[in-house]
């Protein structure tokens, strides 16, 4: 069974792309994750380490977690440093969430190439919105944190990705170029629970903020709580 990192943002497309790798034969070992030096957050989403921390104990993989600087150049060579100590301990591939943007794959593979991981992309090609419906019947749940305020109004914060989500966010969109994915960072999500997770995350919805274009929901706090098991047991 190959070995496997997987990178993760916390949101839906890092966590299903992990979970679709799982079923492919993968035996992913870490979740990847890179931080703002600055604000300590997942740039883009907003979402704060320790809530990525927390994800990763409900998943139950162990978390590789990095804090970049904005400069590109320098987050290229934090991530090939990162991927190299992880290949040293057994890791053969990496997997990612992108869809359809060449240039990110282009990038993966590059990377990937230059320190000897075999880039891995489950939902490379796929439909989005066929995408974001499988992620919802699969049992995923994730929920809006950012948002483009020029899509977006700050109501969409907070929002539970379901299928009335899917309803209003096509309803929203009708006529423009906007992806159901967020593939082109129209929104970002926070994964709390589906079959990845062996718990459930309960999170508490903090301050909203509008910054540099985009509505941010702060989640200051979360804590785990034990899943139903299935089934059942004892007497009847």
């Amino acid at each position: 069974m190959t070995k496997a990192i997987s990178s993760w943002s916390g949101g839906k497309d890092s966590s299903f792309a992990c979970y679709l790798a799982q079923r492919q034969g993968y035996d992913v070992t870490h979740l990847v994750n890179f931080i703002s030096k600055e604000f300590r957050r997942v740039s883009f989403h907003g979402t704060r380490a320790h809530l990525v921390a927390r994800q990763a104990q409900a998943v139950g993989l162990l978390l590789a977690q990095y804090a970049v600087p904005p400069d590109m150049a320098l987050y290229e060579r934090t991530f090939k440093k990162a991927a190299t100590t992880l290949k040293r301990q057994g890791a053969e591939a990496m997997v990612f969430g992108d869809i359809y943007l060449d240039e990110h794959r282009d990038w993966v593979e590059r990377v990937c190439g230059e320190v000897g991981l075999i880039p891995v992309l489950p939902l490379w090609g796929r439909d989005p919105e066929g995408l974001l419906r499988e992620f919802i019947d699969d049992g995923f749940e994730a929920v809006v944190v950012s948002a483009k305020a020029d899509i977006f109004s700050e109501e969409w914060l907070g929002r539970r990705i379901d299928r009335s989500f899917l309803v209003d966010l096509k309803q929203l969109v009708k006529g423009k170029d906007v992806d159901v994915c967020g593939e082109k960072g129209e929104y970002h999500t926070v994964v709390v629970d589906g079959p990845l997770f062996k718990e459930r995350l309960e999170i508490t919805r903090g301050e909203r903020v509008q910054r540099d274009g985009y509505w941010f929901l702060d989640v200051p706090r979360c804590r785990a709580r034990p899943k139903p098991s299935v089934g059942g047991g004892g007497p009847k």
